[in-house]
């Protein structure tokens, strides 16, 4: 029954997702998914999103979690569901010590009150009895916790801006876009050695003002930056036609540290060309699963050794490459990967227009074609006296 109720109330947020005022849009589900199976979340881990909109983050770790944990103590009736995500909601099983664990572990912000509320009840539709999401602009100064996560999954308001006085005085980046303090929050939020997954507008691998090449230099040599997922533009439709990524780092030097040696060796990219739904504003599902599972057993299976074709979907990019004059830091997957041109052979002019002739009137001699008189015939019939 609880998976029931929670998978209504998710059903009723979709119907009522819209564009939010800051900014925001409601990251599909199998999405959300997808970035859980790339983190690969565990019981003891603490999990954040500063922000959090209705919790979809946080509920999908939380459920990540659960299902590893009911598979590891045998459970076999679990299937995939309609994107190959093996899921369950259900922690009945657990004993009272795991289920503190797990509800402790979760933490997420939002300036949005409505959000906060939304996501208070979705967690709670889903098992966790009190969950711990609390109204709080974390960019702002007000907002001082640094280190504390494992793990930080968000999907930041694409667009926006903050007051520069407001701007928390830990944040370095001189810029007030949104969409790149939220990344380096992401970053100052991680204990190191945790890892954050984090959605952002393409803009913000190649944007060439000095913060945005700023981020992209923390992300490399600060910290082990070990994917870049570039996502089709329709992913967030009807809400939204932006082309987004995913950015998946692991956190190896604090802010304050001296970089002795860049954290990141390689960068894993790789181009999702399908999620499984049309592309368009109806979002219709589609027959199979897109990208979603390869995405998820090539990134686990990465080799830096072995992934070297620049012509196939994914692929691994030296950080030295990127870093070198000629790059200046830029994460555009398009930048690196190698286009592959397909020689096509098309027939002969004249042997088009007899086809188009034929599908028109039959099997009819010349001297016969001559007094047909439909239009179309005779605009063929000119244009093969033409090219004769």
């Amino acid at each position: 029954f609880q998976d029931i109720q929670g998978d209504v109330y998710e059903m009723l947020l979709s119907e009522i997702a819209t564009a939010g005022k800051n900014g925001q849009f409601r990251t599909p589900r199998h999405i959300i998914k997808l970035m859980a199976d790339l983190v690969q979340p565990q019981l003891g881990h603490k999990i954040a999103d500063p922000a959090c909109g209705s919790g979809g983050f946080l509920l999908g770790a939380y459920q990540y979690i659960v299902t590893q944990l009911a598979i590891n103590a045998g459970s076999n009736d679990l299937k995939p569901d309609e994107d190959g995500f093996v899921r369950t909601s259900v922690a009945a099983a657990f004993d009272e010590k795991r289920q503190a664990i797990l509800q402790a572990s979760l933490f997420g912000y939002d300036i949005d009150s409505t959000m906060v509320r939304l996501g208070l009840m979705n967690l709670m539709m889903h098992g966790i009895d009190e969950p711990n999401i609390d109204y709080k602009d974390t960019l702002s100064k007000s907002y001082n916790e640094e280190g504390e996560y494992d793990i930080v999954m968000a999907n930041p308001p694409f667009t926006g801006s903050i007051d520069k006085g407001d701007i928390n005085e830990d944040l370095t980046l001189s810029t007030t876009k949104t969409e790149l303090l939220f990344v380096e929050n992401l970053y100052r939020l991680l204990k190191k050695g945790g890892t954050a997954c984090v959605i952002v507008p393409q803009g913000v691998l190649f944007g060439s003002g000095t913060p945005f090449r700023t981020l992209r230099q923390m992300l490399l040599e600060r910290c082990d930056l070990n994917a870049v997922i570039t996502m089709p533009s329709g992913v967030f439709k009807p809400y939204a036609g932006v082309s987004t990524a995913i950015l998946l780092f692991t956190k190896v030097w604090g802010p304050k540290d001296k970089v002795t040696q860049p954290a990141t060796e390689h960068v894993w990219f790789y181009e999702m060309q399908r999620d499984g739904y049309s592309l368009d504003d109806k979002r219709t599902k589609q027959e199979g699963y897109g990208d979603l599972q390869d995405i998820v057993t090539k990134y686990h299976s990465r080799n830096p050794e072995t992934d070297t074709d620049r012509a196939q979907k994914c692929f691994m990019v030296p950080r030295a490459e990127i870093a070198d004059e000629k790059n200046n830091y830029d994460l555009s997957l398009s930048r690196y990967k190698q286009d592959v041109f397909e020689e096509v052979e098309y027939e002969a002019p004249r042997v088009i227009l007899e086809r188009l002739l034929k599908e028109e009137v039959g099997e009819v001699q010349d001297a016969d074609l001559a007094r047909v008189q439909s239009g179309i015939v005779r605009e063929l019939l000119e244009l093969r006296g033409m090219i004769e």
